[in-house]
């Protein structure tokens, strides 16, 4: 992902941010009164608004230096999602079985790590590209792997198993990890006016998700 840079915004800010997934739907009204409707998007995007969790001014000025490192909408982040962060529930911790990310074939030797919403032909599987250092758990056919069998590319999300430990054929792949959402500033500009925040004006501070 070109102009991404590997760090996370800032911890006890995001926890205080509002925002969540969005997606764009198409509806058409009928004569009859019945909707046709269609998805513009096969994937949901995420958006959140960081300034809510601007409590004092010495978050306000780490997130002006960190706005200012990033040179506003050029380079993108890493971002916490409070409520969607673990290929489990967020009260759990990841575990190797957590998620399906493939079957074997005895010659693929890579796979891209996802999490899956719901079950069934309706769910939906989301790509996961920003696994956190150290938290990724890989198994095949529900044995968990050692760390030495697999690495996992950090940057883009992939799995990629070591000679002599690459799936079998039919043999199903899951994996559990922690991760983040690669975002960007939405805006160019923050404006804040100090004597507004003192009196509890919050600043806006748009992310939004960047689509691999």
């Amino acid at each position: 992902m070109p102009d991404f840079h590997e760090v996370r915004f800032p911890l006890d800010v995001a926890r205080g941010a509002r925002g969540g997934p969005e997606r764009q739907t198409q509806i058409v009204t009928l004569a009859s009164g019945r909707e046709v409707r269609n998805s513009r998007w096969a994937h949901s995007r995420r958006r959140y608004d960081a300034g809510l969790g601007i409590r004092n001014l010495d978050a306000l000025a780490a997130v002006v230096s960190f706005f200012e490192e990033r040179r506003g909408r050029l380079h993108g982040f890493r971002w916490r999602d409070q409520l969607d962060w673990k290929s489990c529930l967020p009260s759990q911790q990841p575990a190797a079985t957590d998620q399906v990310i493939g079957v074997g074939d005895g010659v693929t030797a890579v796979f891209q790590l996802c999490k899956a919403y719901g079950a069934g032909a309706s769910a939906y599987s989301r790509e996961i590209t920003k696994p956190c250092d150290g938290t990724v758990r890989v198994a095949i056919d529900g044995v968990e792997l050692a760390a030495s069998a697999f690495s996992c590319n950090l940057a883009i999300g992939q799995v990629a198993f070591a000679a002599g430990s690459i799936p079998p054929p039919a043999a199903v792949v899951t994996a559990g990890f922690a991760f983040d959402v690669p975002v960007r500033f939405d805006t160019d500009a923050i404006e804040v006016d100090l004597s507004a925040f003192a009196a509890g004006e919050i600043p806006r501070v748009p992310v939004i998700e960047i689509i691999p």
